[in-house]
């Protein structure tokens, strides 16, 4: 068996780095989270999206305090998720620009407002919109626990995820077919 390739030392940085090398190895769905009310709106994209409960339904994400979405989420208390597609790459490296603040990162993205106020991504997997019932603030992020409003579903079976620094798509269709490819039975997998 060959040995790891992280050896913890004492430094903090060290430890930080090796540990953001160990947690590139977990894939995650991506995201793209949206704020604010009115033209006064922004969203960023991240992976950090779980399910804490289905009864009553709720969800966690944590958001970095410094973020520029945590502000808005946590003075509205409300927040939309929008999971994203295979071919949503672009609007994900777009909603991770750091050049881009607020209203930018929606210019020429196809949104509405939700019931509550909140911006949702059109074409998105799912929208969900979410009332804040809780954060959590810990070290350098706030853990937000959402109740859902609303809920819309899209028939598409694509998505995409984020694993090792590099986006990755899964299209339920040609996955299928890669998998027919090397005989595995489609039984097992439908």
């Amino acid at each position: 068996m060959s040995r790891p390739d992280i050896h913890l030392v004492d430094a903090d940085h060290e430890i930080e780095r090796q540990f953001r090398l160990v947690m590139r190895r977990l894939p995650g769905g991506v995201c793209i989270i949206t704020a604010g009310q009115g033209e006064d709106i922004t969203g960023m994209t991240v992976t950090s999206l779980t399910s804490l409960s289905a009864s009553p339904p709720r969800l966690l994400v944590s958001i970095n305090r410094q973020a520029s979405s945590f502000a808005p989420i946590a003075r509205h208390r409300l927040f939309g998720v929008n999971i994203l597609g295979s071919d949503q790459q672009v609007l994900a490296e777009r909603f991770s620009n750091g050049r881009l603040k607020g209203w930018e990162r929606f210019e020429g993205t196809d949104w509405t407002h939700g019931a509550s106020g909140v911006p949702l991504l059109q074409r998105s997997l799912a929208m969900i919109e979410c009332q804040v019932e809780e954060i959590i603030e810990r070290h350098s992020h706030g853990i937000i626990v959402g109740r859902l409003a609303s809920m819309e579903l899209s028939h598409r079976l694509s998505g995409l995820t984020y694993w090792n620094g590099q986006y990755v798509q899964i299209d339920h269709e040609a996955d299928l077919d890669l998998l027919a490819e090397v005989s595995i039975p489609l039984a097992h997998v439908r």
